[in-house]
Parts: C-alpha cells; sequence; structure tokens
C-alpha cells in the first residue's frame, strides 16, 4: 500500500538535502503547465524550502488556452512568477531552421522545439535568481521516453523521477493542491491530444506494470516493452569514448 504522506515526507526531506549539498540558498526554478506533475514539484519545493525560495515559469508558445491552471496554481502556493512567452523565439527559429533546410521541417521537430526553448529559458531565468531548474518529469513518464531530450527532460534534480503518475496524484491530494489540477488529464501541451491518446495506453495499466509487473494484455505489454527499450538512452549520462594509453 503507498503511503503517500510517508513518500512526500522523504521527497521533502530529499529536496532539502539536495540543495544544501549542491546549492545552499539558492532557489528552485521550475516550469508551471497547470497540470500534477509541476503542482506537485512545486508544493514540495515550498514545503522543501519555503515560499520564497521556488519561483515558477509560465512559458506560453504563442497562446497557452490552459494558462489560467497555471496562475491558479502559482497563487494558490504564492510563489513567484515570471511569465516568459516562447512564442516568438520558436517562430524566428523555425523559419531559420526551415529556410536554411530548404523544406519544411518535421513533425517531431515543431513537437519538441518548444520544450527545449523552454528549458533553455528555465536556465536563464535560473541563472539570474541564483536558481537550480527542477525537472518535473514522473517515472510512468521516463519508463516509456514521453518526453522531450533536452527540454522538459532535462534539469538539476528531479524529486518525481521514482513516483508513478497514480502516486504523484496521492501525493497531491495529501498536500491539498487544487483537486482539478491534480486529477486534470495529463497532455503535452503541443499535439492537441492527452499523454493516453499519444501513448497508446493508460497510465492506470503502465503504473501497474512499472510496479507488479503485471499486465494482462499481451499486445499493450509489448508496447510498453518497447517504448522503455527504445527510450532507456535518455535516462543515461551521454555516451563518451574513452581512449586507451
Amino acid at each position: 500500500m503507498f503511503d503517500a504522506v510517508k513518500v512526500k515526507d522523504q521527497c521533502v526531506q530529499w529536496i532539502r538535502d539536495w540543495f544544501e549539498e549542491n546549492g545552499p540558498g539558492c532557489n528552485a526554478v521550475l516550469g508551471i503547465s497547470g497540470g500534477k506533475d509541476s503542482s506537485v514539484c512545486a508544493a514540495l519545493c515550498v514545503e522543501a524550502l519555503g515560499v520564497d525560495r521556488v519561483i515558477g515559469v509560465t512559458m506560453p508558445n504563442g497562446v497557452q488556452p490552459d494558462i489560467d491552471d497555471s496562475v491558479k496554481l502559482i497563487n494558490h502556493l504564492g510563489i513567484k512568477r515570471y511569465n516568459v512567452n516562447v512564442g516568438p523565439a520558436f517562430k524566428a527559429l523555425m523559419a531559420e531552421v526551415e529556410a536554411q533546410l530548404g523544406h519544411e521541417a518535421s513533425r517531431q521537430t515543431y513537437v519538441n522545439m518548444a520544450p527545449r526553448l523552454r528549458m533553455t529559458t528555465l536556465y536563464a531565468v535560473s541563472q539570474s535568481n541564483n536558481g537550480r531548474v527542477v525537472n518535473t518529469c514522473n517515472l510512468s513518464e521516463d519508463w516509456v521516453g514521453y518526453s522531450t531530450r533536452y527540454g522538459d527532460a532535462a534539469g538539476d534534480f528531479s524529486p518525481l523521477g521514482g513516483l508513478t503518475v497514480q502516486e504523484v496524484v496521492a501525493i497531491g491530494k495529501v498536500m491539498g493542491l487544487p483537486i482539478d489540477l491534480v486529477e486534470k488529464a495529463p497532455s503535452d501541451g503541443l499535439t492537441g491530444k492527452t499523454d493516453e491518446d499519444n501513448l497508446g495506453f493508460t497510465y492506470a495499466v503502465l503504473d501497474k506494470y512499472i510496479r507488479t509487473g503485471v499486465c494482462e494484455d499481451p499486445a499493450t505489454k509489448a508496447l510498453i516493452d518497447r517504448k522503455h527499450v527504445t527510450n532507456l538512452f535518455k535516462l543515461k549520462p551521454i555516451p563518451h569514448f574513452e581512449p586507451k594509453f
């Protein structure tokens, strides 16, 4: 049985210990999407470090339809906010890339450029505010590679990297976060689809498989296994050549 209060307390202490070792007095800086992951990460950092040491950054790409959810979370926690619209940079960079390519960029290029621009933005804000950047990905997303390398998969520390989606939701509830944010259908905010639509299976099925090894549907199990193996490189350090002298 998952004890959300116990694990929440452990994570809060882990964040404190990490900052003591890697940035005493520094601030936690994270993107606030209005979903459960960034909401729970922000709340954990507030409890660990205090509200004055947590900075939330909203980063719409032009217009963000659910920006009100991000603002709701920021106001709920009372943290400092920066709003940086990455839209102009996205358009300018994409235009220059396509001009050099001589043709339209691929769909994956469009999907992944905004998250990478957002991570650039987070580090710009962080380095100008004595900060450390929070990776808000959870274990379920990492397991199947549902993230953008050097985009939302980047960061200096990862509070949720060992927690499944269902466990993150449970922690959000015991922390008293707005229930509509905690239970909001996960979406990448890029393709107009939910995470589960894009993945081809539900997080409930994935989480059960991660924690128990049980997946009743052979086709789904095979899909999860294939995604896991294919995307393991995202979780590993960059391989480098070791010369032999």
